[in-house]
């Protein structure tokens, strides 16, 4: 064995990887149910509707996200066949394609936002006090990547349902 830190380690990560695919299943029935979008789709709408003029690179989207350049173009064409997302080639270099959040978009995004958000109070209001749930943040920050593109899209279009939430 490497070192006595291997079997905590790999514990952390396992567990971590699998909470992660039990909440993504079970938002994404929710979000399915609520607006016809993944987990994926709603995160792609999230960063689109972050970035400056609506619009990101469909490879640094897809890096952002964490999906294939070929599972990236798959998710937005149906994002696009929706109306959610349109796409705009680069002015100075056409080979660059952006992808380009639509006002639909935005619309299903803060709609579906709700959900999510109600789902993820609930999800840890069940399971850790107020304190815990700062340390669970705290910790997690620590992570590699873990701060990249942190949002609440619900929040800003309503900040007072949000906090009431």
């Amino acid at each position: 064995m490497l070192n006595e830190r291997v079997p905590d380690a790999l514990t952390a990560y396992v567990r971590l990887s699998n909470a992660h695919a039990a909440m993504e299943r079970a938002f994404n029935h929710e979000l399915q149910a609520a607006g016809q979008i993944t987990v994926t789709d709603f995160e792609v709408l999230r960063r689109l509707d972050d970035a400056p003029d609506g619009r990101m690179r469909r490879i640094d989207l897809a890096n952002a996200v964490g999906v294939t350049p070929s599972g990236m173009t798959r998710l937005l064409d149906g994002l696009e066949n929706s109306g959610a997302v349109g796409k705009k080639h680069c002015t100075s270099d056409q080979r660059v394609v952006y992808a380009v959040i639509t006002d639909a978009g935005r619309t299903l995004l803060r709609t579906t936002a709700q959900t999510h958000l109600a789902s993820l109070v609930a999800l840890f209001g069940e399971r850790f006090s107020d304190d815990e749930l700062s340390d669970l943040i705290a910790l997690l920050g620590r992570l590699p990547g873990a701060d990249d593109g942190v949002s609440c899209p619900a929040a800003i279009a309503d900040p007072v349902a949000s906090d009431s939430l």
